[in-house]
């Protein structure tokens, strides 16, 4: 089976409900994703960075009984590893405030030699970070030459707006490297001001790789260089919706193995292989959305596991 690479931040999501703390779990979107491949036995690397400190041997003890591998993480001693307080609301949507003591020198690591057809999934603000963009970008170009399929989650908040203007061109940079892009109804009416998927997707330049575009209860929307489609979704009672966009990556990513789709494959996928592979991720999004973890359970991974 090819290999599956997570790159990203690692946090010790705290969360909160009526202002009261009452869970911690390891968090960070690119790792809510891998934790979720683990469980479902597929081969995944995170590339990170978190201390050695107590949060951080907590963090790797998690991967590493998740069955992820954590050969390409940067540990260090001079910082802390970072906390997210996340602040649920009635609706049990998240407001963040983070705390982070990083050291001067970040993510000091080999990055792995890459094959063709394995699949590298990469976003949030991480991957326009600039301690850590030089190295990160040197490997999704690597991705990209060696036709590995490269997923891109921009994942842009709203606190990050007033630093827009100076980070958008290493946005679209990521999205012109991407074979596939999944970005949430918020994040591209931050990042353009975007209303639509349409309006979203016109942004993309003149060579667009493929975008799914989710939309809360309105649905997820495909948009590629050769058709469009619109995917339902169900209406649940929502527990903490933290771990949806990155488990929804994760169903992206689960249904490209299981189909055996390859970097050629993605320009021509027919209508119906794109219907199986949202609809797998909208699965796995609406299945954390009822949880207080960023994962799904080990229980519903035992029914979708690859032999």
């Amino acid at each position: 089976m090819r290999n599956v690479y997570t790159i990203g931040e690692t946090v010790l999501d705290i969360l909160l409900k009526e202002n009261q703390p009452f869970t911690a779990k390891a968090g960070g979107a690119s790792l809510n994703a891998a934790v979720t491949l683990g469980r479902l036995g597929i081969p995944v690397r995170f590339i990170g960075e978190y201390g050695l400190d107590e949060v951080g041997n907590f963090i790797d003890n998690f991967l590493k009984t998740n069955n992820v591998s954590t050969d390409y993480v940067y540990r260090y001693y001079d910082g802390k590893s970072a906390l997210a307080l996340a602040f649920l609301n009635e609706y049990n949507d998240a407001s963040y405030d983070f705390y982070k003591i990083y050291p001067q020198k970040r993510l000091d690591i080999e990055f792995p030699s890459l094959q063709q057809d394995d699949i590298v999934l990469f976003g949030s603000f991480y991957a326009i970070t600039p301690e850590v963009r030089k190295k990160l970008i040197r490997f999704i170009e690597e991705a990209k030459k060696k036709k590995a399929i490269v997923i891109y989650d921009p994942n842009f908040r709203k606190q990050h707006l007033h630093e827009l203007p100076s980070v958008k061109g290493m946005i679209q940079e990521n999205i012109a490297l991407s074979s596939i892009v999944r970005g949430s109804h918020e994040d591209f009416s931050f990042i353009y001001g975007a209303r639509n998927a349409d309006e979203a997707y016109k942004n993309f330049g003149d060579k667009p790789p493929c975008m799914l575009y989710t939309s809360s209860t309105k649905g997820v929307f495909l948009r590629t260089p050769t058709f469009s489609a619109q995917y339902e979704v169900q209406r649940i009672d929502t527990k903490s919706t933290i771990g949806a966009g990155d488990n929804f990556n994760a169903g992206i990513v689960y249904s490209l193995i299981k189909n055996n789709l390859g970097h050629k494959d993605i320009p021509n996928m027919t209508a119906d292989q794109w219907k199986e592979l949202a609809t797998t991720a909208i699965e796995f999004a609406t299945h954390v959305c009822q949880r207080y973890d960023n994962y799904i359970a080990k229980d519903f991974a035992e029914n979708y596991k690859l032999s």
